[in-house]
């Protein structure tokens, strides 16, 4: 049976990443995969390098991935996005309470 951690592990070792987070129910799975390799690749350019990772398995074992990828630079700015409006959140939850 596929994990998660298998296929997270099948991406980094035929990728260079600074992250990837695999998540799923064993039938579908979404990545979130981030690499200096995307910089300057369209996101069909930047999954065949994750499809050329996974090699066979997604033709035998992968039935549905869906993916996120993101350069270093991206995934900061994604970061602070989320920071942001935590605070925004946190801020307008104090002024009604």
């Amino acid at each position: 049976m596929i994990t998660t951690e298998s296929i997270r592990q099948s991406i980094l070792d035929g990728l260079d990443c600074e992250d990837v987070q695999v998540h799923g129910d064993g039938q579908h799975f979404e990545a979130l995969v981030v690499s200096e390799a995307f910089n300057g690749l369209t996101r069909v350019k930047r999954h065949r390098l994750v499809y050329q990772a996974l090699g066979a398995r997604m033709d035998e074992e992968i039935h549905a991935l869906s993916m996120t990828t993101l350069t270093p630079a991206e995934w900061l700015d994604v970061q602070r996005e989320i920071q942001e409006r935590a605070a925004t959140r946190e801020q307008t939850t104090r002024r009604t309470h």
